[in-house]
This record gives structure tokens, sequence and C-alpha cells, in this order.
């Protein structure tokens, strides 16, 4: 592809850096596509029949798990309220002793895990696992509607009990398995079976999860709109094929209860995940960049996600990709290609002489000067490292991050420094990988 689809000359606090343009609004995101039979039938012959067939397993295990929480609610039962919504996602930690995975404050934890996974494998998000186990009948995830909804809003649940129901938005599943592996490791007698049980559920609810190309949407069973895209936001993707990687290579650590057949598969599913990042990563002008937060299944074509997020590149996700494939053994030529396109963008990217203030300063938070600060990056980019661009909640989509309304100027991390990571990595990484010497 030549370039994203906003073209433009960005400036900062109104100060132009290219072409002498000044803060604008320089675009309106478009809603992402659902994955459907009428787009399916639009690929190539030799690809319809793998999306069809996982179109239809995903519209047989929604059906399957609501008729199974509607057996649950039998005539003139009460139907318990749905567990609370808590988005910090507390009450999961895994950096623990391991000591303290075998206590019953961790057990608890891994039975309320047990018992709020969803008929197909994968769990809800933004829930305090320290909390009451699951009742009968009670919904498996939280509420999880944004509480700014409006006409046409992206973000609009196509059913409004039925949403985000399996996840792996905002770390979900792939947190709730890490877990359950750490108290399986610390309960090693038959008590500690549930555990495993419900791990290698949640490891078959990845696989079945993973789209034809590598993969994952944010919501499966398929909720459709933006949540039907390649998710690499709060990488969905990165986590899923980093857990995938450790099943299939730790055979003698936490997960020696895993079948050999299952870290087989595991195994084919993180190199097929592999694909799909690098079959992913956009090119500007002939030459690599790095990734969307989102990408249409079927196209591979960045999309929009929320109303505030548009179909542009994302630094904070690539930054993460980019430490995951830094951490594979025997990269390709192929991968390292990837990875030093990758690591050029941010270079390029990072912003010195700024700083993103906090919520408390004066008027909100605002892109200000401060000799000496940074670096820090923005969010997203229109195609260039020199184009942060940044969006709204009435869908438009700006050049000046300082233009923005105040809520969503306090609301979302539009500049931060979590990229800087990445460019460590590089540093180690590019001395074992020195230029020309792929394996």
């Amino acid at each position: 592809m030549k370039r994203l689809p906003i073209a433009l000359c960005v400036s900062l606090l109104g100060i132009a850096l290219c072409g002498g343009a000044r803060a604008a609004v320089v675009g309106v995101s478009q809603p992402a596509q659902s994955i459907t039979a009428e787009r399916i039938a639009t690929l190539p012959a030799k690809r319809r029949t793998a999306w069809l067939d996982y179109l239809k397993r995903s519209e047989a295990q929604r059906v399957a798990d609501k008729a199974a929480l509607a057996a649950e609610r039998k005539p003139g039962m009460p139907v318990p309220a749905p567990p609370a919504e808590d988005a910090r996602h507390d009450g999961m930690p895994l950096d623990r002793d391991a000591a303290w995975y075998g206590t019953p404050e961790a057990r608890h934890v891994a039975d309320e895990i047990v018992s709020f996974q969803t008929p197909a494998g994968g769990w809800g998000k933004n829930q305090d696992r320290s909390g009451p186990l699951r009742q009968p009948g009670q919904a498996y995830v939280p509420n999880n509607i944004s509480h700014y909804l409006a006409p046409g809003d992206f973000d609009t649940p196509k059913e409004a009990d039925w949403n985000y129901v399996g996840t792996l938005d905002n770390n979900a599943t792939t947190t709730e398995l890490h877990f359950l592996a750490l108290v399986a490791k610390a309960t090693p007698s038959p008590d500690g079976d549930a555990y495993r049980d419900s791990f290698v559920r949640g490891i078959r609810y990845l696989l079945e999860a993973q789209f034809p190309n590598g993969g994952w949407p944010q919501v499966w069973p398929l909720e459709g709109g933006y949540h039907d895209a390649i998710t690499y936001n709060d990488d969905a993707v990165t986590l899923a094929a980093a857990l995938l990687t450790d099943v299939a290579e730790n055979e003698d650590g936490d997960y020696n209860f895993v079948s050999a057949a299952l870290r087989a598969k595991a195994a084919a599913a993180a190199r097929h995940a592999l694909d799909c990042i690098l079959a992913t990563q956009v090119k500007v002008d002939g030459h690599l960049t790095i990734w969307a937060q989102q990408h249409d299944a079927l196209t591979l074509k960045p999309v929009a996600a929320r109303n505030f997020e548009p179909a542009v590149l994302s630094s904070e996700e690539s930054a993460d990709l980019l430490v995951y494939l830094m951490s594979l053994p025997h990269p390709s030529a192929t991968l390292q290609t990837a990875i030093r396109a990758g690591v050029t963008f941010l270079k390029k990217a990072a912003v010195y002489g700024y700083v993103y203030t906090n919520r408390d300063a004066p008027g909100g938070r605002h892109l200000v000067v401060q000799s000496g600060a940074g670096p820090i990056w923005a969010r997203f980019y229109d195609g260039e490292p020199s184009r942060p661009v940044f969006g709204d909640r009435d869908k438009t989509i700006h050049n000046d991050v300082n233009e923005l309304t105040l809520e969503r100027r306090n609301g979302y991390s539009w500049y931060n420094a979590d990229p800087k990571k990445a460019l460590t990595a590089y540093e180690a990484w590019s001395k074992a990988h020195p230029l020309g010497k792929a394996r």
C-alpha cells in the first residue's frame, strides 16, 4: 500500500513540523467491517473454505454458549446480577513467590477463574478475580458497555446482554491462563486437576479462536465490527502468541501437564501467528514501518476500532510486538528485516523536548515544551514518523493532541515512553544478530 488514508503535515501546539501546516481536523474514522459470509465470498476461491468453516464454527459456539447459560436459568429462578466490572482487572498477580500460588488466597482466585470460564473456554475482561465464585445462571462476564455510547458509536454491542463473552482485550484470557498454570504447578496433587483441566480448555479456546491467517480477533466467538479484526491493541495477538510459544517450548516447566499433542498444536499456532504478524507489517512507499492497532482479518489493511482509535500506525502495540519478535530464537532473514524496520521507525518517531502533562494540570492534559525531556512517542502515526494523529469521541481525527476534548485528552495515553523498551531490547538483540548474519 502506498500510504495510510490520511495525508497531512502535523503541527504540535500549532507549530508547523512540515510545510506550514497548523492544527486541524484531518479526517473522520470509518467503522471496521465484520467478518461475514458475503465478504468471504469475495475472496479468492482457495481461501473461502477455511474462512467459511471458521465463521460457521464461531456462530455455532456463540449459540452453544448462550444455550448453556439459558439452561442454567430455570423457570421462576431469580437471575443473579452480573459480576461487577473492575477496569483494573485485578486479583491475578503473576509476580509472587512460587509458594504463594499454593496458598488458600491464590487457590480462591483460581477457583473463581475456573467458575467464570465460558463454555467456549475463554474469559471476559475487567473483573476482580479475587471476588465470589460464579453462581448458577449468572452472566459469564461483567456488563462492559461503554458509558459514552452515542448513535452510530463503533462500540455499540450487537446485543446489550452479550458483550465480550470470551475476549483477549485488556489482557483477558491470557492472564487467567498464566495464573492457572502457576497455581496448578503449586498444587501437584489431584486438588490441582481442576486448574489443569481449565488451562487445557483455555489453550484449546485460543486454538479455536485463531484466524485461518494466524491472527486473533478481540472477541471470540465473533461479536462483529472492529472486534472481528486482527487485534494488536492491548497486545491481544502478541500475548496469545507468546503464551502458546511458552507452552510449546516449556515441556518440563510450568506447562509439563500439557500433552505432547497439544504442545505441538500450540507450536504450530505460534508459527502461524508469526506469519500473520509479518504479513500485516505496514509498508509505506514500499518500505516496512510498524503495525496498526487493528487489521482487517480478510484484507489485512489497518482498520479503526473505537471512535477515537483510527486506522493508522500504533507505536505502543508495535513496540510490544517487536519485543516479542526479538525473543524468538533463530530469526530468519525476513524476521530480522521486519525487526530492524520497526525499530528504525520508532527511532525516527521519538519526540524530544516535550512532555504530556498529568490530568491534574490546569485545563487537563496537554503536550507542552520542556527542555531536555524525552523520548516519548505519540500513540498513532499516519504512515510516517513525523505525522502523529489523534482521535476524538466524535470520530474526528486531529493533527494536534491539544485540540482534543478534555475527556479524550485525559482519558487516553496519547503520548508515552513505552516504545523505549523496544529500543532497549534492540541494543542487545542487534549485537546477537549483526546485520548480514541471519541464521
